[in-house]
């Protein structure tokens, strides 16, 4: 029997704190986990659907295999998406390198069409047994060599490790390009899954030297794919694109510039600079570009008022630092849904903490936190802007920036855009509980 008293009385304690009280990086302690039907930020699926004319093998059991599955249905791409089952015998018995190579050729030889690429996933039973899957890959490309083979990971293990799946997916989609000894006047964005905003200092910088942008977001063909080998720099701005950028660089010799995104003019003005010189450019004007922008946050102060804003991870991967930019701007910022943050936060998780302590952190899996949105969901929040779709769905708003890890929008006129997805977002409601069950926002077009 659940004692209801024991449920009226459930306080928030381990599931949020002000930031005064927190500790970095990791202000909540980790257990059983919630996941919170804000359903748009992409998985492994939907980035690997990036390559154009690539298939998809996932190897796993059949219950692990549901959500992959679900995905590939819901985007309808089944036509590039394939499951080899790992049952127990497999395991007893000792053939998974048999029954990897068996399916997948099944697979290959049933397509109504020759993939390019295909992208096997392997899973946790893989490591468990330790299968030997150097002897899997050699045998494939041997039996296939107008195919490109690359091993991509569902691998729940991976989660808490210094390379998560997310991360590693975005290596391995460019570890499919094949070394190229010419070198174009081109440079490729690497590890994002939306186009960098035409807006963006960025983009104008590069296009005004005089170089071709290529990046897999804008890719139709493999052909198309395969060019991005021959350009002369790679330019991250994702963490979890940095190590696609790093491994690029040491195999195909291509120089990679980490500029990370941010929302501080000094780390932007830094970022803009190293541009520069790589690419022999002259610098843009940082003071009227910076006017625009500071010009844009007091116009978003003056439309938003009293207005509360909430903040999640899943709209950049660095909230505290909006969060930093908003508050001393005077734009109320109330509280930021996030489970732990990354290092290049931590200054701006210690400003936060001296300047704006009564910040609220809330944690986005903690089990405490369906019955936190059920009571949001009560209240009347015509009051609050979310910026994420996770905080939308905590808050209960429908007032809120569909944004997700960062959009796209870099540096002075990133800033300018964001602004003004606030303003509207502020004026115009949505249907919030339409666009956060869209799994993978965006994946489609």
């Amino acid at each position: 029997m659940i004692d209801l008293r024991s449920v009226q009385a459930l306080d928030w304690s381990g599931a949020s704190l002000p930031i005064r009280e927190a500790q970095f990086p990791a202000p909540f302690e980790q257990g059983v986990e919630y996941a919170a039907p804000a359903r748009g930020p992409w998985n492994i699926v939907h980035v690997g659907m990036l390559v154009p004319e690539s298939h998809q093998i996932f190897v796993c059991a059949q219950g692990c295999l549901r959500g992959v599955v679900l995905t590939a249905a819901e985007m309808g791409a089944t036509d590039r998406f394939s499951t080899i089952a790992v049952r127990e015998n497999n395991v007893m018995e000792g053939d998974m390198e048999e029954l990897i190579l068996k399916g997948v050729e099944d697979v290959l030889r049933k397509l109504p069409y020759k993939p390019r690429a295909v992208l096997l996933f392997t899973s946790c039973i893989h490591h468990f047994i330790g299968c030997d899957l150097a002897y899997v890959y050699k045998k494939l490309r041997e039996k296939f060599p107008d195919v490109d083979f690359t091993d991509c990971y569902m691998n729940p293990i991976m989660r808490k490790s210094k390379t998560p799946p997310d991360t590693k997916m975005r290596q391995q989609l460019y570890s499919l390009l094949h070394p190229a000894e010419q070198r174009a006047k081109a440079v490729n964005f690497l590890g994002n899954t939306s186009l960098t905003d035409e807006e963006s200092e960025l983009v104008q910088m590069i296009r005004g030297a005089g170089y071709e942008i290529r990046d897999i977001c804008s890719c139709h063909t493999y052909d198309e794919f395969q060019k991005m080998a021959e350009s002369s720099l790679n330019i991250t701005y994702l963490p979890s694109a940095r190590l696609g950028g790093d491994t690029l660089e040491k195999r195909l010799g291509q120089k990679h510039l980490y500029l990370p995104l941010s929302y501080d003019a000094g780390e932007i003005r830094s970022s803009l600079t190293r541009l520069a010189e790589e690419l022999k450019a002259p610098l843009p004007d940082f003071s009227k570009l910076e006017a625009k922008a500071e010009q844009a946050l007091q116009e978003t102060k003056e439309a938003l008022g009293d207005m509360e804003i909430s903040i999640d991870y899943t709209a950049t991967p660095r909230p505290l630092g909006l969060a930093r930019l908003l508050l001393s701007h005077g734009i109320r910022v109330s509280s930021v849904y996030a489970d732990s943050f990354t290092p290049e936060e931590q200054e701006d998780f210690y400003w936060l903490k001296e300047h704006f302590g009564d910040l609220q952190l809330y944690a986005t899996v903690h089990p405490k936190m369906p019955r936190f949105a059920r009571d949001k969901a009560r209240e009347t929040r015509e009051g609050l802007l979310a910026i994420g779709q996770k905080a939308a769905y905590f808050t209960g708003t429908r007032h809120f920036v569909n944004l997700l890890e960062g959009g796209g929008l870099y540096g002075f006129g990133g800033l300018c855009r964001l602004m003004e997805l606030m303003r509207e977002s502020a004026r115009e409601e949505k249907n919030t509980e339409a666009i956060i069950q869209v799994k993978g926002w965006g994946c489609c077009g």
